[in-house]
């Protein structure tokens, strides 16, 4: 598993959400994320865990 820490641009690149969209996902705490001084950083690991959440939700 990779500790890579994403930006909120990265995910919504990856997930070809807009930028609200993914500030919600992560205030309804369906997206972990971390606060590093002012910055939002999404931990690769954790959005590996949330596309395959979706993904089992949706089989």
């Amino acid at each position: 598993m990779t500790d890579e820490l994403l930006t909120v641009p990265e995910v919504m690149k990856r997930l070809r959400l807009g930028r609200s969209t993914v500030y919600d996902l992560i205030r309804s705490h369906k997206l972990v994320s971390i606060t590093i001084g002012r910055s939002r950083r999404i931990p690769a690991a954790a959005l590996h865990d949330f596309i395959h959440h979706q993904i089992a939700e949706a089989a």
